[in-house]
């Protein structure tokens, strides 16, 4: 965990002086052997921290930072179409359209329990915002994901995560020099 959160990306905008500048996810893999009967059991935790969807007009976003808040606003917006294809019963689910839904893919498809935080402001001048996450927060609510399994047998659908987006990797480890890392 220490690791993450030296590699976590933080930045100062109009709005937050101590911004995420991208989105967290955590994962734990749990194997876990009955002693009597010896069936195996394979399970993930995934613990996923949102980057929040910003409005260039409020954060006075330029350079690096417009660049980062459009890529966190393209990937909220791809999480936000697999809620509405999952909740629309689609026989297609674009999971593939940002990394981060392809990585939340075996956590949204159907085979897990999904609990899901939102964090607002109090502050009133930040209205709209908490207005938009509650609204998002009420439209994933709907969303029936079916009945979690068990996994027995080989972990074949526990993936692990791509070296492109391991810590370190050439894609999110690494972020720009100019980026505060806390």
């Amino acid at each position: 965990m220490a690791n993450g959160d030296r590699h976590r990306s933080t930045g100062a905008t109009k709005m937050n002086t101590d911004s995420s500048r991208s989105h967290l996810l955590l994962q734990i893999k749990v194997k876990g052997v009955n002693r009597i009967s010896k069936d195996t059991t394979y399970g993930k935790l995934t613990l996923v921290d949102l980057a929040g969807s910003e409005r260039v007009s409020k954060t006075d976003a330029s350079g690096e930072r417009l660049v980062e808040a459009a890529a966190i606003n393209k990937s909220l917006s791809a999480l936000g179409q697999v809620f509405q294809a999952i909740s629309a019963g689609s026989p297609h689910i674009p999971f593939r359209n940002s990394k981060l839904t392809h990585l939340l893919q075996d956590s949204l498809g159907g085979d897990a329990k999904v609990a899901v935080f939102v964090n607002v402001s109090p502050l009133e001048s930040n209205l709209s915002e908490t207005h938009m996450t509650l609204q998002f927060g009420q439209t994933i609510r709907k969303v029936e994901l079916g009945t979690a399994k068990q996994n027995k047998g080989p972990p074949h659908r526990l993936k692990a995560l791509p070296p492109s987006l391991k810590m370190g990797g050439n894609e999110v480890g690494k972020m720009p020099s100019k980026v505060h890392r806390r």
